[in-house]
């Protein structure tokens, strides 16, 4: 595989499991709520769904960078994946002759 499938394969799992890991953190959290804070707090409940909804993002998140930091540190990115974004000026220029 080249580096262009490797990084677009990369950049699907990585939304892939984002995604996954915001969905268990809402689905643990929300049976966090329901069985322990739901009997104890009676008020604010219009905002717990929302609240959660927030704190399984951050979560996602944070889960995100650390794995991400974890995977860069044991594979040599340039090597495998393709630059995303590139700077205008960073294109290297084709050696001129001197005539």
């Amino acid at each position: 595989m080249n580096k262009k499938i490797n990084t677009l394969l990369f950049v699907l799992g990585a939304t892939l499991f984002n995604i996954i890991v915001a969905l268990a953190s809402f689905v643990l959290l929300l049976i966090f709520y329901v069985r322990v804070l739901h009997p104890v707090i009676q008020t604010g409940q219009d905002w717990a769904f929302a609240l959660i909804f927030l704190f399984s993002i951050a979560i996602s998140i944070i889960v995100y960078r650390i794995v991400l930091k974890i995977l860069i540190e044991k594979v040599n990115v340039e090597k495998y994946f393709d630059p995303i974004f590139v700077r205008k000026g960073s294109k290297k220029k084709p050696p001129q002759n001197p005539s």
